[in-house]
């Protein structure tokens, strides 16, 4: 059984042994969990395709507010999952597009983060590791905030730029968006030590 009949995750590999048991490859014919696994640990459930598609409707917050708010961006499934299609259709040329979402992950998941602790009434960065799941999230979030900056108000459609901003990120380049949070991030962290 293949993916909506087109794409297959035999021979993708996870390098990565921290999320490998977190990155769900399960082949289905369709992805749709309708909200199922809403449960503790529920989303090591979902499908990596089927996590990017549903983050593409409900990007997240930038700061404090929902900084780009698009009319097409409904969070209607058939929508953003068309959207993961397209971007697929154009990776497809340089190789299995799910091999290539899974490389993309992998290179832009960071390993630490800062947090402030308040000690003796005085607040200090602390720099703490970053769990599997939470890995996966922020590297999925960044991923489509990167194509939205390159897609919102300009010529690029979002498929291409997300398309772009997965490949760039498999390949480890200081272009995509999400590699530069994750390099500025474990920066803060290592010096939070």
């Amino acid at each position: 059984m293949k993916i909506f009949d087109k794409y297959t995750s035999e021979g993708v590999v996870v390098n990565d042994l921290g999320l490998k048991p977190y990155i769900n490859l399960a082949e289905k014919l369709v992805l749709k969990t309708h909200g199922r696994h809403n449960e503790k640990f529920g989303r090591e459930k979902i499908n990596i395709m089927e996590r990017l598609a549903l983050l593409l409707g409900v990007p997240g917050h930038r700061g404090k507010k929902h900084k780009i708010q698009t009319s097409w961006a409904s969070g209607k499934y058939n929508k953003n999952m068309k959207t993961v299609m397209q971007a697929f259709k154009i990776l497809e040329k340089s190789g299995n597009p799910i091999q290539i979402l899974v490389k993309a992950v992998e290179n832009s998941s960071p390993c630490d983060e800062v947090t402030t602790i308040e000690y003796g009434g005085a607040r200090y960065p602390q720099s703490v590791d970053v769990s599997p799941m939470r890995r996966i999230n922020l590297a999925l979030r960044n991923l489509v905030h990167g194509a939205y900056d390159k897609a919102f108000n300009k010529k690029t459609k979002m498929y291409q730029a997300l398309a772009n901003e997965l490949l760039l990120a498999s390949n480890n380049s200081n272009d995509a968006f999400a590699v530069q949070k994750k390099t500025e991030t474990e920066k803060q962290a290592d010096a939070a030590r």
